[in-house]
């Protein structure tokens, strides 16, 4: 499946529901913090038992962040790939590689 088709099908979902009353820019980032934690909640006490359930709440909070981009007008892999290229320049390679120290630490 296309990333269009996905965003497409993510569209046509809500709106069959007519639940884009209440995807609010706001409504949608909680939603993605509150997925988040469900998400990390299988990592509470170790690796996870169930990968499917990190699926799941991995596919939630992908579909949150889609929707955050689709109501804000923004192309989703655009933007993770500006992002990328900016945190390219911030933690340049002959710096970086191996290392977990943040950016003004190198």
């Amino acid at each position: 499946m296309e990333q269009r088709d996905v965003i497409q099908a993510l569209r046509e979902f809500v709106l069959e529901r007519d639940w884009g009353q209440f995807h609010t820019p706001e409504n949608l980032a909680k939603s993605v913090s509150i997925e988040a934690a469900e998400l990390l909640e299988n990592y509470q006490w170790g690796n996870p038992a169930n990968l499917e359930n990190v699926q799941d709440e991995l596919a939630d909070v992908l579909t949150y962040c889609l929707l955050l981009a689709d109501k804000l007008g923004m192309d989703p892999y655009e933007i993770v790939l500006e992002k990328l290229a900016k945190t390219r320049q911030k933690y340049p390679v002959e710096k970086a590689r191996g290392r977990s120290d943040k950016y003004d630490q190198l």
